[in-house]
């Protein structure tokens, strides 16, 4: 994610105790894992982007995220329909990462009786048309700082010819990487919002992109019917999610270059966040780029392959390091 109000975290390997293994967010998600009972057999539930169960004519997936005020959105820089476009866009992503079409929505706010909140769902409505996921229900109350949560659920269809849900754990040595899209442009939206004044066009598609994230639906649905054998949404940007791909995966990387949005910096790109681009491994990378050609689309790019060594994490002959949003919590 985007840090609206506060530096970014240390990047691990930095220094001291790496956050992912101690006080960090994923070290938080491990314990609540061990916490609650394992999946049955041809479900998958925590640790990935969205839960596969078991469904009547297919695979149903389930996904939930929230956005915080003044967390994942600074209110100063955009408007509250801004930040109920992001939450259930964010969360459609998930779906995206799966490979899955969206389903239905379920909206709970929590905030100040102060919230406007015929705003906020103007832009819940506005996301939730775009991406074709209606909202039928969800909660409202009372709290002292706004929390929008948006759950979703999506399918996955079921047949002799179709894959199933793409999990971030199938990437094998000799993956091609490839990105739907170019990275760090919403980082370097946040930037420019930040810094007030005039902006030129190319700033104002840039500030949109903070803005109104674009969930990658149909580059997902495509990607799972060429065979990819991963794929995350870059969400808390390239380094970490590509560690998290990588490492649930059991393999290692070489990357030689980043597609980088114009006007995006080489940081930006790698620990911005908030893109919501797809990484995925492919085996075949020409039937990847065609899939996508064929239903015109840009093609995505290449950025490097899966090695087989899990210490390799080399971008441009350099070591990579683990960087990207993270939340704090207490061991």
């Amino acid at each position: 994610m985007v840090y609206p109000n506060s530096a970014p975290p240390e990047p691990a390997g930095s220094g001291g105790d790496d956050p992912r293994r101690t006080g960090g967010e994923f070290a938080a998600i491990d314990r609540i894992r061990r916490l609650l009972p394992a999946a049955p057999p041809g479900e998958l539930w925590i640790g990935d982007d969205a839960a596969v169960v078991a469904g009547t004519a297919g695979h149903l997936l389930l996904a939930c995220d929230l956005v915080v005020a003044g967390v994942h959105a600074d209110l100063a820089l955009v408007g509250l329909d801004d930040l109920g476009w992001k939450a259930l866009a964010v969360a459609v992503s998930d779906l995206a990462a799966m490979g899955g079409l969206p389903g239905r929505a379920l909206v709970a706010v929590a905030g100040p009786p102060s919230t406007d909140l015929d705003i906020l769902y103007r832009g819940l409505a506005a996301a939730a048309a775009a991406h074709g996921c209606p909202v039928v229900g969800g909660d409202l109350s009372g709290a002292d700082q706004l929390v929008v949560s948006v759950s979703v659920s999506g399918t996955v269809p079921a047949g002799p010819d179709e894959p199933g849900p793409v999990r971030r754990d199938g990437a094998r040595p000799g993956d091609r990487l490839l990105l739907t899209g170019p990275i760090g442009g919403s980082a370097a939206g946040l930037r420019i919002l930040r810094s007030g004044g005039p902006r030129t066009s190319l700033e104002e598609q840039l500030a949109l992109r903070h803005r109104r994230p674009r969930a990658r639906l149909v580059q997902g649905d495509l990607a799972r019917r060429a065979g990819v054998t991963a794929m995350i949404d870059i969400s808390d940007g390239l380094a970490a999610d590509l560690g998290h791909l990588v490492e649930a995966s059991g393999v290692g990387f070489i990357l030689d270059h980043l597609p980088l949005e114009p006007g995006a910096t080489l940081e930006e790109g790698l620990g911005g966040g908030e893109d919501y681009e797809l990484l995925m491994a492919s085996p075949d990378p020409d039937r990847l780029r065609a899939a996508f050609v064929s239903a015109g689309l840009s093609a995505p790019v290449d950025i490097g392959v899966c090695t087989g060594d899990v210490t390799d994490r080399l971008l441009a002959g350099s070591h990579l390091e683990v960087r990207g949003w993270e939340h704090r919590w207490e061991t």
